[in-house]
């Protein structure tokens, strides 16, 4: 098999982990003999299992000598939950290793590569580095910043409306766009919106049909002074799904206490100058407890401060073949603000349109 051919079965199989890893990189491993044959495979199935590399290692057996493994991140070379990778490579009589990014995760950063190259090993780095780096773009700017990659999901007509006047719950997107943010909330470690999308629309935030996640699946709601009902959905059936509600000291102590004893994890945050929760506050945070990555569902409000604060990677805007013009009618993002986007993609999905975006400089 050539390298490309190689690689691309590799990234195929860190493609399939993506929504389990977390807090791990999605990574998977392909080894080839000399003859080109592919003798051993495997791919990192969740935090705590073995690494991609000792699952095709192990599959590939005294095949594995003097063959090349590819790999589609850095192996390690610090004791975590599982030894070394660099050194089950070096017992295993790999000859080379190719792999397609650098891991900067500051255990590795570098160090994997250069431990493989002082075993003797020859070592090639770039090779579906593109793909590679899409397929762990969560992961890989969390380990560059310690904060979640966030990901604003909205939905829209074509005149920027989300509902006719104040408080009314309106159903924008279509069946087909509905599956698409389903696949996207598990592809997410968390779903967040804000207090006034829970007191409005009373979402259950789980991904339907239920498909079970190596990683818990975690709602969180942002909610500055306990406006949320204790009858919410959202609340509900925290042994399938934590809740997380970011809350400041202005939610009541009584409040505080039932939200704790239905299980709810309270997170207490800094204030914003609005009174709000201050966003970098909690995203650092939720980066610091592991969080690698969250999609926003929130209302104007939220969607707009995240937008605004420069604390978005990733847009999908959905939009509606609808106009909708009330005299209260509701804009899709409330406040003001001037952020730039690359757009990077454009593409139907049953009657809606989705966009997909990213910040611009």
């Amino acid at each position: 098999m050539s390298v490309e051919r190689s690689m691309r079965e590799a990234l195929r199989l860190a493609h399939g982990s993506r929504g389990n890893t977390s807090p791990n990189p999605a990574v998977g491993a392909v080894v080839v003999d000399a003859s080109g044959a592919v003798v051993g495979s495997g791919a990192h199935e969740r935090a705590g299992a073995d690494h991609a590399e000792v699952v095709a290692l192990r599959q590939a057996g005294e095949k594995a000598r003097g063959a090349t493994l590819y790999v589609t991140l850095e192996p390690c070379l610090h004791h975590g939950r599982t030894p070394p990778c660099t050194e089950a490579i070096k017992a295993a009589g790999i000859a080379r290793v190719v792999s397609a990014l650098e891991d900067p995760d500051p255990r590795v950063k570098g160090a994997g590569h250069e431990r493989l190259r002082a075993l003797g090993m020859e070592v090639e780095v770039g090779a579906g580095a593109a793909q590679a780096a899409q397929i762990n773009r969560m992961y890989l700017h969390h380990r560059r910043t310690g904060l979640p990659f966030v990901t604003l999901k909205m939905a829209q007509t074509l005149n920027g409306k989300i509902a006719a006047r104040p408080g009314e719950r309106r159903q924008l997107s279509g069946a087909r766009a509905v599956k698409v943010v389903r696949a996207m909330r598990y592809e997410h470690d968390a779903v967040m919106v804000g207090a006034g999308t829970v007191v409005i629309d009373d979402p259950l935030l789980t991904v339907r049909p239920f498909k079970a996640r190596a990683v818990p699946y975690t709602r969180i709601v942002v909610d500055a002074r306990g406006r949320i009902p204790r009858t919410a959905k959202v609340l509900r059936d925290q042994k399938r799904f934590a809740t997380i509600v970011a809350t400041t000291d202005l939610m009541p102590a009584a409040v505080r206490e039932d939200f704790e004893k239905m299980g709810v994890k309270v997170l207490i945050c800094e204030r914003s100058p609005e009174g709000g929760v201050q966003l970098e506050d909690l995203l650092r945070k939720l980066g610091t407890d592991g969080m690698l990555s969250i999609l926003c569902e929130g209302g104007p409000t939220l969607a707009a401060a995240l937008a605004a604060g420069k604390h978005v990677e990733e847009f999908a805007w959905l939009l509606a073949p609808r106009l909708l013009a009330d005299m209260e009618s509701v804009d899709v993002l409330k406040g003001t603000m001037d952020v730039a986007l690359e757009i990077d993609s454009m593409k139907h999905v049953g009657e809606d349109w989705l966009v997909t975006a990213k910040r611009g400089e």
